[in-house]
């Protein structure tokens, strides 16, 4: 695939006109704005121009000024990746970039559609474990942790616990061990008659943990990399790509980090360095923030930084590799690849959002 981006970039000093000149010719729906040597600044799409017009604009204003200035992207270097991507974030069109941010490239919806569909999962390595923490005692989510631990709480048909591991499965991953502590033999006993083509296996803490603490029980019983997951979280995402990113890096811990949008409840000011001058107040702006999903993949060596017995969170275990001067990376993904249940309105959110993948 390679477009020839003549056809669709525009330059910021073309008045939004030129720009719907442009959309038309190409029947994209779409252009992109781009300095002289192709620098990605934008995006400009029908919408804008609805959402420019309605806010008081007029179509010979420079498209800079309608313009998306944040648009998601697909980085050339990624390409394993961009199947997962597109799965997340559906748009008409995905402009690829190198890592300089430079377009190189344009990807429209039907060519994504095909290569979506065309691109079948990624394989996890033989071996590769995944090591799902289920003994918490899902406080946030009482009353029904009242009657069934966090694991066992149903999404749809299926426990989280389950959609967990199926979503590991798909890419290859047989072998689970789940550490376990609140109601575990209510666990045990759901999980006794096994799981289709994997093998689970159990590991209980006699006292409380933390997310990481119990960790220190696989000393010696997984050895190299393995993933931990919380039983809660499900990423619409590549775990294979994930791992390849790992062991690429030469990570001791990778982290999956989401991208998301906080909203920020007040007007923002800011002044000029070392004054007291206004510059500008942002009302209620949004701070993209890159933020801990509950997922890893861990090196078996990093189980060395936990005590036998000691109550530790994995942000303390991440930060004690990281003192210690090994690496430790972080994969981004998309905000809407990840599903939270820790929560009583994310997990509303997480039973519509999968109901409506199955519509």
């Amino acid at each position: 695939m390679k477009t020839s981006l003549d056809n669709f970039t525009v330059r910021p000093s073309a008045t939004i006109l030129d720009a719907i000149a442009k959309i038309s010719l190409s029947g994209k729906k779409v252009v992109f704005v781009t300095d002289d040597r192709c620098f990605l600044l934008g995006i400009f799409s029908d919408g804008d121009l609805r959402r420019h017009i309605l806010s008081g604009g007029k179509i010979d204003d420079s498209v800079s000024v309608a313009m998306n200035k944040h648009p998601f992207v697909l980085h050339s270097e990624e390409r394993s990746q961009w199947h997962s991507l597109i799965h997340c974030e559906k748009q008409a069109s995905y402009p690829v970039v190198d890592q300089d941010g430079y377009l190189v490239d344009a990807l429209f919806w039907d060519d994504a559609e095909a290569l979506a569909s065309s691109q079948p999962p990624g394989r996890l390595p033989p071996g590769v474990h995944t090591v799902i923490m289920a003994g918490g005692l899902g406080t946030r989510l009482y009353p029904y942790t009242k009657v069934l631990p966090k694991a066992l709480i149903p999404i749809g048909d299926e426990p989280i616990c389950t959609r967990v591991i199926n979503s590991f499965k798909e890419f290859g991953c047989v072998d689970y061990t789940l550490i376990l502590n609140h109601q575990k033999e209510l666990v045990k006993a759901f999980y006794a008659s096994g799981h289709p083509d994997v093998s689970i296996r159990f590991v209980d803490e006699d006292k409380p943990l933390g997310t990481a603490g119990g960790l220190a029980l696989l000393k010696g019983k997984i050895n190299g990399d393995m993933f931990v997951s919380n039983c809660d979280i499900l990423l619409r995402q590549d775990y294979a790509a994930v791992y390849s990113f790992h062991i690429k890096n030469q990570n001791l811990i990778t982290v999956i980090g989401a991208e998301k949008d906080v909203p920020m409840p007040y007007g923002v000011i800011r002044t000029k360095a070392n004054s007291s001058q206004i510059l500008t107040i942002d009302e209620k702006p949004k701070m993209s923030l890159l933020t801990n999903v509950g997922v890893y993949v861990i090196n078996s060596r990093a189980l060395d930084y936990i005590n036998d017995g000691e109550k530790l969170l994995m942000t303390d275990l991440v930060q004690r590799c990281i003192n210690d001067g090994k690496r430790v990376g972080v994969f981004a993904i998309p905000g809407e690849c990840w599903l939270d249940m820790g929560q009583m309105e994310e997990m509303k959110h997480m039973v519509s959002s999968i109901e409506r993948s199955l519509t």
